[in-house]
């Protein structure tokens, strides 16, 4: 079975976030690092909606799971 492959853009849009580049990085500047214990769908940032879409997307290992992976080491890292 062939995986698609999702653009971080469009984790954003299935949020419900602004999906442009800078958007992107300014969320993430803003809400980086995350604690280190903290799971990526525990932050207290996310929609109880939002958190769920990670959360099962992380755990059916599905199509977004790469891109939702990428999200949390974005998160846990330092603000450029």
């Amino acid at each position: 079975m062939e995986h698609a492959i999702h653009p971080f853009s469009e984790l954003f849009a299935q949020l419900g976030l602004p999906d442009d580049h800078a958007s992107i990085q300014q969320f993430i500047a803003i809400h980086s690092p995350l604690p280190d214990g903290m799971r990526l769908e525990e932050a207290p940032f996310w929609t109880p909606a939002q958190a769920q879409l990670l959360r099962e997307e992380r755990l059916d290992d599905a199509d977004w799971a790469m891109v939702v992976d990428r999200l949390n080491v974005a998160l846990h890292g330092s603000p450029d």
